[in-house]
């Protein structure tokens, strides 16, 4: 990959949390081949284990750390340890998330509580801390979110999951205003269909070939149409860009329901 001018991230330390997930790990590669450190994150630390020697293997310096986004002692302690171990970090990628397909009426209390915990108060937690120690530091900072244009459409059996990222979107928006005074940027890409171990049952179904067919380009997304938009928020190609929601759903939002 050869990266744009103003898109190398040589020194700079980011922290990829849901990187046990294909779309989580896929950000870390790109960011480390970029020239970032990489801090990796999630529950699954066996999966970060083996993400990291890969890293490792291609010249990048990675330190995996089990994190659960909806614990405010582990997002400290996750945070503490990377600042420890590798420098203040400089780029966070909010990508831990989790869906609950089912029907309106038949989604639960604990269905709600896991997925608003997870995509948006582990985001707000993770987001925070980080935000926090760069101001205390006065260091910059670039905070990007993993939305959805569910945040920005309707779609049927996935409400917790779309008011998440809805409200994911709005989170952004108001921590770019507030943190622009200390010079930390908070943008957010929603992509649309993007296969990945959350929907690939759903995109090979009827119902998911339907969706498909209303996609003005005609295809779902692959995990290198978002390499684009995350080495852009990331660097200082963006230099003038907060608040933002970079939309990557090869047409979607524009067609009707």
């Amino acid at each position: 990959m050869v990266n744009a001018p103003g898109q190398d991230l040589l020194g700079r330390v980011a922290l990829v949390t849901g990187a046990s997930g294909a779309l989580g790990a896929h950000f870390a590669r790109v960011l480390a081949r970029a020239g970032a450190t990489l801090a990796i994150a999630a529950r699954r630390i066996g999966v970060l284990t083996e993400l990291a020697g890969e890293l490792r293997e291609c010249g990048a310096r990675a330190l995996p750390l089990e994190l659960d986004v909806t614990s405010a002692t582990s997002v400290r302690d996750c945070v503490a340890t990377v600042a420890a171990e590798l420098g203040s970090v400089d780029i966070l990628v909010n990508n831990a998330g989790v869906a609950v397909t089912k029907p309106l009426l038949e989604q639960t209390e604990a269905d709600w509580d896991i997925v608003l915990d997870t995509n948006l108060k582990g985001a707000y937690l993770m987001a925070s801390e980080v935000a926090r120690r760069l101001r205390d530091a006065g260091h910059p900072g670039r905070i990007i979110n993993i939305a959805s244009i569910l945040g920005l459409r309707q779609a049927g059996g996935v409400t917790p999951y779309a008011v998440s990222k809805a409200g994911l979107i709005q989170l952004t928006k108001q921590m770019a205003l507030e943190l622009a005074r200390y010079n930390i940027q908070v943008n957010a890409i929603a992509p649309g269909y993007v296969e990945t171990d959350l929907n690939r049952e759903f995109l090979t179904s009827e119902a998911g070939h339907r969706v498909v067919g209303r996609i003005p380009q005609q295809r779902v997304g692959r995990r290198e149409d978002l390499d684009g938009p995350l080495l852009l928020l990331a660097s200082d190609a963006s230099g003038l860009m907060t608040g933002s929601v970079l939309v990557v759903d090869g047409g979607h939002l524009l067609t009707s329901l």
